[in-house]
């Protein structure tokens, strides 16, 4: 079948499960989950996965649930977590290579009633992947690349994560040439879209292309540092 985009249902029902966020209600509307919700983004995927694998033919594009779909339940046992059992908010993501999806390099989106945020790079860094970064960073010319990059996205109208720490890890200072990377949890840039460009599929996926298009270059960074990380 052929991504038609999302309905103009979808959104509406996103709201309906914040107003009614227990399994019970969920599982008396499974059926409109799946029509507005489930389907449609196997279908995005599928159709979304193929213009980003002419961009990087690596990329992994999965129409399945934990792969580069989320499953709709969320985790309530982790501590701090959301305590609601069900997302409103769908999120969708196409990662490059062979280690796990949140990290290694990717595109993502999600969407909800408020935002479709698009974005690349790696949100957080578990270890192995924050001792990776800092060793591809501690080498000058591709720290001074990285930071020039980061001007240059942020000139194209995109946000990029802010610090996370506040001391310079060990190996660099403030005198050095963009030691201030070194003080990052995670390197993404991301764009705050309409919610409602969801429902026209070839705007979406047109619109998509570019963003991506323009996110290529630190998608591509991260991933070669995803490449550093050492196994366990």
């Amino acid at each position: 079948m052929e991504f038609k985009g999302f309905s103009k249902k979808t959104l509406p029902f996103l709201e309906a499960i914040r107003e009614n966020n227990n399994k019970e209600w969920f599982a008396n509307h499974k059926k409109e989950y799946e029509e507005l919700i489930l389907n449609p983004s196997r279908l995005f995927v599928e159709e979304m996965g193929e213009h980003l694998q002419a961009l990087e033919p690596t990329i992994n594009a999965i129409p399945k649930i934990n792969k580069s779909l989320y499953r709709i339940y969320r985790d309530t046992r982790r501590m701090g977590a959301n305590k609601e059992p069900i997302k409103s908010r769908i999120g969708i993501i196409f990662w490059q290579g062979n280690t796990k999806r949140m990290q290694s390099s990717c595109f993502y989106l999600h969407f909800s009633p408020e935002e479709l945020l698009v974005a690349a790079g790696v949100r957080w860094f578990e270890k192995p992947m924050l001792d990776a970064f800092r060793e591809y960073i501690s080498d000058e010319g591709k720290r001074v690349a990285l930071e020039a990059l980061l001007i240059s996205i942020t000139a194209k109208g995109y946000t990029h994560l802010e610090k996370g720490y506040k001391r310079y890890p060990k190996g660099f200072s403030a005198e050095m040439p963009a030691a201030d990377l070194s003080l990052y949890k995670g390197m993404a840039t991301f764009k705050i879209l309409n919610p409602n460009l969801i429902q026209n599929a070839e705007e979406l996926i047109d619109t998509l292309y570019e963003i991506y298009e323009d996110m290529l270059p630190l998608q591509q960074i991260m991933y070669e540092v995803s490449l550093r990380v050492k196994e366990i």
